[in-house]
């Protein structure tokens, strides 16, 4: 029997971003319950597109809410196809006068950065169990980027920490929640 997805990326939340610090601000919107999950089959791209700006409309109605994740339980299985989204998303986030309110996080589970080994583990730090994008509020990012210290080291200390415990390691603990 399979979990459902949410509670699947509810556990790669606690498991790998909250449990390794990947986003050291996403704990407190996890015990406090301010993250939204959204499900979405959709696999056609222009009505995935409608969708992510109804969610933003939804996270710009809730002021309860802080961040949505926005996961695709059927489409965008491909990375390159998931790239075309996420281009095409942040586009229209612009068009639609989004800009500056909200900002995309991408995650997939082949995600890979430009110029690495796809078996790189530092490719972890964006791995998902689904295809999801993270709609994220500028103003609170930028909140709490005011009290950070050093902000800017946080992709550099997330790839660390991935280098160190491998790819064997994320890979066991994502086979593990899609069980």
């Amino acid at each position: 029997m399979h979990k459902n997805e949410v509670l699947q990326t509810q556990q790669w939340l606690e498991k790998i971003i909250v449990g390794l610090n990947f986003c050291p601000f996403a704990k407190k919107e996890l015990v406090n319950n301010t993250i939204h999950y959204h499900l979405s089959s959709q696999v056609k791209l222009q009505k995935a597109l409608e969708e992510l700006i109804a969610q933003c409309s939804y996270l710009e109605q809730h002021d309860d809410i802080e961040t949505s994740l926005v996961i695709y339980n059927q489409g965008f299985k491909s990375f390159e196809s998931y790239l075309d989204l996420v281009a095409l998303a942040e586009d229209l986030l612009i068009d639609s006068g989004f800009e500056g309110i909200f900002q995309l996080a991408s995650f997939h589970p082949d995600y890979y950065f430009e110029g690495e080994d796809f078996d790189d583990p530092a490719n972890f730090t964006n791995r998902s169990p689904y295809p999801t994008l993270h709609i994220i509020r500028e103003q609170s990012m930028a909140r709490v980027l005011a009290v950070y210290k050093n902000p800017e080291q946080i992709p550099d200390n997330n790839i660390a920490v991935a280098r160190k415990k491998g790819s064997r390691f994320f890979s066991e603990i994502l086979k593990d929640i899609k069980r």
